[in-house]
């Protein structure tokens, strides 16, 4: 018999483009022999849909969508994932549609509560497993979180299942795959079956999945690996409730990984979103060429409009490295220098700052300058502001609200500034794009005469690796300190970055690369006067 895998991007609440999408996939299916067509998690509805299902209509809804798909099954079972409200109780749920009809509902037994993940705020787990014969093999349903704990699986074993097929809506960070195959290979260990993992792809939001959906044997042996980042269908043949062994994509490096979640990320909120396209700074800075160049990627040049601002602090060779690189790319590209509308700030206010020094009130009006400028490009011509700003500023905060701050969506938000250089290198590796003295030269605002970060930051190689220490793995300040750090660097970052979080609750949703960003999955209060340095 075969399998079919459908690595599909689905769009949350569009019930019938996500029906439309999983019925092409399974005439095609039909069409190559299979007998079984898997699909991620919450397929029908796309994931996640967050607090649509809260709404009673919601569900009402997807049960008119489920029955109409499954109306138009033919000859094949069609593994379908979808929410479902049962008795007053909602669940995370996939049915089994096959002949016009559904034969079968599970729903999902482990709910995830961490992390990006709120399913305990929407669901109340199953308890019952879900088995379903095909081909002559009897098959277990389990839902994503259902393969990386304990018991799930199992259950579905006692059921008679040989061979688990898993749904899954598993979004992308950094080395996401490795933990997936380890969780897999653990329950293979307790269960004995093979087990075909379908995985989510597309944009939503600040996340990215990356499909890379695949199988593995009862002896754990990857035996199909799917592409990443790209929506895929593929077949998997069986004997005796064995897959056989078939097209293993390679895995890409991690360079190549992020930069294609970046691009995927940018391409579906945009073009989700309705927008014609997008506008950004160009600064001839590293940030904001490398957003260029994702931008350029994602959506194509004739979607990209490139705006140099400069003012008297530009350096001619910012000018020159931000007009080549548009002219490399081939995007729209304009210039606007902001000096005439600085220098009626300045008069608008003489009499405020009468005898104050220069600081960095006139640097931030320096940027808010260029985000109204940005803005009112998007307002009149409808493309989105693209912001350029990294994980890194911020993090400590090295970014201007209502300024560089100002845009849609945050391309470059859970990018760490090292990593940044490493992506330009990458992208570069592939065709030059970025000049290479913008890789090169010392990172600067150029807010103020002869300014560079390291004026008032820590290198960037010590800020990153603080910073991931504290926010993504919890770390207290004085275990931080212990690994090598000095104590007087440490406490600069700790505390700018607990300062800052008024500023990043402002700030537009990026893509979510690592395993903590600043989005969903990090919730920390404005409002504290708690400090980590008692812990």
């Amino acid at each position: 018999m075969k399998i079919a895998i459908a690595q599909i991007n689905c769009i949350v609440g569009d019930l019938d483009g996500n029906a439309a999408r999983i019925l092409d996939n399974a005439q095609r299916a039909r069409a190559l022999g299979a007998d079984v067509l898997l699909t991620p998690e919450l397929s029908l509805t796309g994931y996640p849909p967050e607090d649509l299902l809260l709404r009673d209509g919601f569900y009402a809804a997807c049960d008119r969508a489920l029955y109409a798909l499954a109306r138009q099954v033919e000859g094949l079972s069609v593994v379908v994932g979808h929410p479902h409200m049962e008795h007053d109780r909602r669940y995370n749920a996939a049915s089994v549609l096959r002949d016009g009809k559904v034969v079968l509902t599970y729903h999902k037994q482990k709910l995830p509560n961490h992390s990006v993940f709120d399913e305990v705020r929407y669901f109340s787990p199953g308890t019952e497993p879900a088995i379903f014969e095909a081909g002559g093999v009897k098959f277990g349903i389990n839902i994503c979180a259902d393969i990386w704990e304990e018991g799930a699986a199992g259950c579905a074993l006692d059921a008679g299942a040989e061979a688990l097929l898993v749904l899954n809506a598993s979004p992308y960070h950094m080395d996401k795959q490795v933990s997936r195959y380890e969780a897999v290979r653990e329950r293979i260990g307790e269960c004995g079956v093979a087990v075909f993992y379908a995985n989510m792809v597309g944009g939503q939001d600040e996340l990215v999945f990356d499909g890379a959906s695949f199988v593995m044997d009862a002896r754990g042996t990857l035996v199909h690996q799917m592409p990443a980042f790209e929506e895929s269908l593929r077949l998997v043949e069986l004997e005796n409730a064995c897959p056989q062994a078939g097209e293993i994509v390679p895995a890409y490096s991690l360079e190549e990984n992020v930069y294609r979640a970046l691009c995927l990320g940018v391409r579906d909120y945009v073009e989700k979103n309705g927008f014609p396209g997008v506008v950004l700074g160009l600064s001839g800075g590293i940030d904001s060429a490398l957003v260029l160049a994702v931008a350029v990627d994602a959506l194509g040049p004739d979607k990209v409009r490139a705006v140099m601002m400069p003012s008297q602090y530009t350096a001619d060779i910012s000018l020159q490295d931000a007009e080549a690189m548009a002219s490399i790319l081939g995007v729209r590209y304009t210039e606007i220098s902001i000096k005439p509308v600085f220098d009626a700030f300045l008069n608008t206010l003489a009499d405020e700052f009468d005898a104050l020094p220069f600081d960095t009130t006139e640097e931030n009006i320096q940027a808010r300058i260029r985000g109204t400028l940005l803005m009112a490009l998007s307002n009149k011509y409808g493309s989105i502001v693209i912001t350029t700003g990294n994980k890194s500023e911020m993090a400590v905060g090295y970014a201007t609200l209502y300024g560089d701050m100002a845009g849609g969506f945050a391309v470059l938000k859970d990018v760490p500034k090292t990593l940044v250089y490493r992506l330009a290198r990458y992208r570069n590796s592939l065709g030059r794009a970025i000049p290479e003295r913008v890789i090169t030269r010392a990172p600067s605002a150029e807010l103020r005469q002869n300014q560079t970060d390291q004026d008032s930051l820590p290198p960037y190689e010590i800020l990153d690796a603080i910073m991931e220490a504290y926010v993504e793995h919890d770390m207290c300040p004085h275990d931080i300190i212990a690994q090598g750090f000095a104590e007087g660097d440490v406490r600069r970052v700790v505390k700018l970055i607990d300062l800052s979080e008024y500023k990043r609750r402002q700030s537009p949703v990026g893509v979510r690369i690592t395993p903590r960003g600043f989005g969903k999955d990090r919730r920390y209060p404005i409002t504290s006067k708690y400090r980590p340095w008692t812990e």
